[in-house]
């Protein structure tokens, strides 16, 4: 499944989409795993758009707000929030709690790979 995300940059007054790179199955299927190559592939995007002529080093799941919203017309969105900008993936047809719980779970799970993280 392609996933697109909605991102805005701080001091930009317009948002841009761009795709995630990396496939994962429908989001009734989604592991752990899938919800943590979402999140990643949303910072690597933004940090793409903020530096396009560098690659993202590893990327640490830390230090982010982020949100799990009903999306008007079905589904829900995930919508993360960091020092660089914001952005906002879906609409995603999964239930709400168990999307948040494996947000949750991956979130706190884990461990940055380096110190040159992306974020």
């Amino acid at each position: 499944m392609r996933v697109d995300v909605d991102i805005w940059l701080r001091g930009e007054h317009v948002a841009v989409t761009r795709p995630i790179a990396d496939a994962v199955p429908e989001p009734g299927l989604w592991t752990d795993d899938d919800v943590r190559t979402v999140l990643e592939g949303m910072l690597a995007a933004m940090y793409r758009l903020k530096h396009p002529d560098q690659e993202p080093g590893p990327i640490a799941l830390r230090g982010l707000s982020w949100i799990v919203n009903p999306f008007d017309e079905g589904g829900v969105l995930i919508a993360i929030e960091i020092s660089m900008g914001a952005a906002v993936a879906g609409p995603f047809v999964i239930d709400k709690a168990a999307l948040e719980a494996m947000i949750t779970r991956v979130l706190s799970g884990t461990i940055p790979a380096s110190s040159a993280t992306v974020h």
